[in-house]
């Protein structure tokens, strides 16, 4: 099919399954397609719990009649209950998801407008879940494509981070979720059923939370649809993408290491979100991108993309603390492996004073191996060097930002400063050249600790001459599982223990004049729920604890021209009765009485949608609280309100959390 075909909507409809369930779908097909004058196209399959009829319908308007229009069936289906289809929404990427999806997968393949061949594509949700259903082997899978997404639900999603439980994430999007399994159906498509459909909804609210924070290991319960347990599994191609700004950017590297299928990378300086609507920029024309990726894979065409790095990154420079930026300055690299075959293992030690030291050693990184330092696990061995003592203060962690932006005001961390005051800092001298660092930075440190139950929180910062410090990358480790996240056991106070501080993998680039700094700390408030009791930590320094930085050595020879910005027209908003209303602010309340820290977080978001006219709201209010010396005092509050009016129809869903 040549040039733009002209597009037909089909607003509802059901895909059968076996068990006499009906899942609700938006298409979008070429015109001629459909009424039988052309031949029959690959379809494009996007499956989410996040509702076509409203909360993803202008989403849904900007990118899928772009694929209809050069030659695609671009399907948008409601996960079982969900949005307007049947059943109930039970969890995250269950065996049911799974299995409905194959049915999905063979009814499209099954229509008379559909080649037999379909693509997945998807971020967040839909991200994990093209993976998870590439790993199932349906036969009429070509490609996937998958954004914001991971291969680890334990290692890398909202609920843990390095064994230690989110605090900043567990319960809000266990009460996101719990919204939007609560909505009602659209009655325009399931008529009298609509009552019937949203009281059982509400009589089965599923306990999200409690299931996720009763497996705090990673046991049977996460290993389900993480497709890192067997990454052959996956056999056809997949082009994995990642933002700098988002949460689930880890797992980008992971898969280009460890599929062996065809596969390409790609990495910007976006947020949650797909990259042709990138906040922060520059957004690049990402549609353009996925139809080549689907020509070549779904109808067989050269078009080049397999001709492209196998990973394309955004190297970003330094710009000065801030809670949102529109644009972050950089440049594209393309790199032709992962680990790169350019990139060198750097180590820097931590010095007595609070110095950063490179050791001038570097090595090539073995198979995308830690950086192999090899240090002393005897904890019964004299200790060498100079110990450093940090009491934590529970106050720390006010200046790090969301766990995962979406490019919304007051979401990035601002200047690390007022942090760093309550940290354990190693600081480097003013850099001679610059160093840019393409990779997992790793803090492995020698410490102990006064309390059985303890955890550390490492961060990697970039500091201006002017003195303001921005935050690269951080990472966490709950000490009882400092061999592994499948056990816990318990620290011996005053022993000293080697353990490795993995921190999101980043492309950063330290111009010279700039300084390099580690902060440790034992506390990360709310990102890290806090040790039962106030943890006293010691950190040997002067030779037993290192910073290894993966360093990339010629970036020039590296750097090349990478997507293109224009979008073509696709990124033009669908027909839309007014704008969007996105509003996000973060208030910080210090009450010195009491010494309780408040972090207040507050977000609206209000569509028209287009084709009812209906006027689809979304008020999310989440408040972190927790007293000075008081640990146990940790408190979340979160609370969703969801909104529909139009027709004189009008619902709403308000969810609590605590």
């Amino acid at each position: 099919m040549s040039g733009r075909a002209s597009v037909l909507e089909i607003e509802n409809q059901w895909i059968p399954l076996a068990d006499g369930t009906r899942l609700a779908a938006r298409i979008w097909l070429p015109s001629a397609v459909l009424r039988g004058e052309a031949a029959p196209v690959p379809a494009i399959l996007e499956y989410l719990p996040y509702r076509k009829g409203d909360a993803t319908a202008a989403a849904d308007a900007r990118r899928h009649p772009y694929f209809a229009q050069r030659g695609y069936a671009a399907v948008r289906v409601d996960i079982r209950g969900t949005g307007d289809s049947d059943g109930l929404l039970q969890g995250e990427y269950l065996p049911q998801e799974q299995d409905d999806a194959l049915e999905v997968l063979a009814w499209l393949a099954d229509q008379p407008w559909c080649t037999g061949r379909v693509g997945m594509i998807g971020y967040s949700w839909g991200g994990f879940n093209g993976l998870q259903i590439a790993a199932r082997r349906p036969p009429q899978l070509g490609a996937v494509i998958t954004v914001a997404s991971s291969d680890d639900r334990y290692r890398d999603d909202c609920h843990y981070m390095g064994g230690c439980l989110l605090g900043s994430d567990m319960l809000k999007w266990a009460c996101t979720m719990l919204t939007f399994a609560l909505q009602p159906p659209d009655p325009r498509f399931v008529g009298a059923r609509r009552c019937r459909m949203w009281r059982r909804r509400l009589e089965h609210a599923p306990e999200l939370g409690l299931d996720w924070v009763s497996h705090q290991l990673r046991d049977e319960f996460w290993k389900h649809g993480s497709v890192a347990e067997d990454y052959g599994a996956v056999e056809c191609p997949v082009f994995v993408v990642g933002g700098w700004a988002d949460a689930y950017t880890n797992a980008v590297p992971r898969l280009l290491e460890h599929l062996r299928v065809p596969r390409l990378g790609l990495i910007g300086p976006w947020g949650h979100t797909m990259p042709h609507e990138g906040v922060p920029g520059p957004a690049i024309a990402f549609l353009e991108e996925a139809v080549r990726w689907w020509d070549e894979w779904l109808k067989g065409m050269d078009t080049g993309i397999m001709d492209e790095p196998p990973i394309r990154i955004w190297l970003q420079d330094y710009v000065a603390p801030a809670g949102f930026y529109r644009v972050r300055p950089g440049r594209w690299l393309g790199l032709g492996s992962w680990p790169a075959d350019s990139v060198e293992d750097e180590v820097w030690t931590l010095g007595g004073e609070g110095g950063l030291v490179a050791d001038g050693g570097v090595r090539t990184r073995p198979g995308g191996a830690a950086c192999p330092i090899m240090l002393s696990t005897d904890h019964s061995a004299v200790q060498s060097g100079v110990r450093l003592v940090l009491r934590g203060r529970q106050e720390f962690g006010e200046t790090a930002g969301v766990w995962c932006a979406n490019g919304f005001a007051d979401e990035m961390a601002v200047d690390q400063g007022p942090d760093d005051e309550r940290s354990l800092c190693f600081t480097s001298d003013p850099l001679t050249e610059a160093v840019a660092v393409i990779g997992h930075p790793e803090a492995q440190i020698r410490l102990d600790v006064d309390r059985p139950w303890a955890a550390v929180a490492a961060r990697l910062e970039d500091v201006a001459p002017d003195g303001k410090s921005l935050l690269v990358s951080w990472g966490l480790l709950n000490l009882t599982h400092r061999d592994g996240h499948q056990s816990a056991e318990a620290l011996e106070v005053g022993a000293a223990y080697d353990v490795r501080v993995q921190m999101r993998v980043c492309g950063h680039r330290f111009a010279a004049g700039h300084q390099i700094r580690l902060a440790l700390s034992p506390t990360y408030w709310p990102h890290m729920w806090p040790s039962p009791q106030t943890v006293t930590l010691g950190v040997w320094v002067s030779g037993p604890s290192v910073l290894c930085l993966p360093v990339a050595r010629d970036t020039a020879a590296l750097e090349i021209e990478g997507p293109v910005t224009a979008e073509d027209g696709a990124t033009a908003r669908a027909a839309e009765v007014e704008p969007p209303r996105d509003e996000r602010r973060r208030e910080i309340k210090v009450d010195r009485t009491t010494g309780r820290h408040e972090i207040h977080d507050r977000e609206v978001h209000e569509r028209v949608i287009a084709t009812t006219g209906a006027r689809y709201r979304e008020e999310m209010d989440d408040v972190y609280s927790i007293l000075e010396g008081q640990p146990l005092s940790a408190a979340v509050r979160c609370r969703r309100c969801t909104s529909s009016q139009a027709e004189g129809r009008r619902w709403r869903v308000q969810v609590e959390g605590e």
